[in-house]
């Protein structure tokens, strides 16, 4: 009987087999090793002393902290809503296209993340140093009269946080968009609705999976994303992940590193039950 259910069970096993493994292996070990350091204690030399504590979680509501904590809120939120206020019509203009026009539009859209994020966001961070660019164009077209002081500033890592997730924006939109019931939208026209009342009763509902898969798939990078503040913030706008990697890199305080990492995992799996209470997660895909 047990040879009979190897046997049975021998191609899922090799199908699924290895990718458990993998997840298990470099997944969900160094998650649970993280969630367990978490309630260890720092020792003196940098190292971890193996001693429960609740201290690494109390110490998140020091002011400093609470302050990182706020500022990556907020830099994540104005990053998702212009996302999607750019990415909605952008999707809703490549939909409208024929299918083929479309699928070029949409790798446009995705050619320039054909390189390195990193190379990238150095290339921003050449384009508006004070002899780069934007600033050179400028003077010579007599708009200012010395450099803007664009370079290390919040404005710069909102700038790297909208290069980097916009497509995550226009890929689930467009998705949404183009399943749509387009005779739904004519009916309501029909009956005598005006295009905003359209757009918001009729052509907002349809899309509201595409709206939350935007929101997820922009918000929870761009909340724990490290290297664009690293690169374009020049170490001086302090955000969650930038924390997270000096506690483990710089300060070598490993439990409380953790114990932010375990805060960005708690985060993401509250955003994810939200969604599932409202929608399938079927329906979050990006094409």
């Amino acid at each position: 009987m047990a040879k009979g259910a190897v046997k049975r069970n021998a191609p899922a096993l090799a199908t699924a087999g290895p990718v458990s493994a993998w997840m298990i292996i470099f997944v969900m070990l160094p998650l649970i090793y993280i969630l367990l350091i978490s309630f260890m204690t720092r020792s003196a030399y940098g190292g971890i002393d193996y001693i429960f504590t609740l201290d690494n979680y109390k110490e998140m509501f020091q002011p400093l902290y609470l302050k990182v904590i706020a500022k990556s809120f907020k830099l994540a939120l104005i990053t998702t809503g212009i996302c999607l206020l750019v990415g909605y019509p952008m999707a809703y203009w490549i939909a409208s296209k024929p299918f083929k026009t479309a699928g070029n539009l949409l790798m446009l859209v995705m050619i320039p993340y054909w390189t390195s994020s990193l190379v990238r966001l150095y290339s921003t961070n050449l384009l508006v140093m004070p002899n780069g660019f934007i600033n050179t164009a400028l003077m010579k077209l007599g708009l200012i009269d010395q450099p803007l002081d664009l370079l290390y500033s919040d404005t710069m890592v909102l700038m790297g946080l909208l290069i980097t997730c916009l497509p995550f924006s226009v890929l689930p939109l467009y998705s949404s968009i183009e399943k749509m019931d387009k005779s739904l939208i004519e009916a309501s026209k029909d009956l005598g609705a005006n295009s905003i009342q359209t757009f918001f009763r009729v052509t907002v509902p349809q899309t509201a999976p595409g709206i939350a898969g935007c929101i997820i798939l922009v918000f929870i990078p761009s909340l724990g994303m490290y290297y664009v503040p690293e690169i374009l913030g020049g170490g001086k706008v302090m955000l969650i992940g930038t924390l997270v990697k000096n506690q483990f890199l710089v300060t070598k305080n490993w439990p409380f590193g953790a114990s932010m990492a375990i805060l960005l995992i708690l985060i993401t799996l509250a955003i994810m039950l939200i969604y599932t209470r409202f929608n399938k997660l079927e329906d979050l895909e990006v094409c």
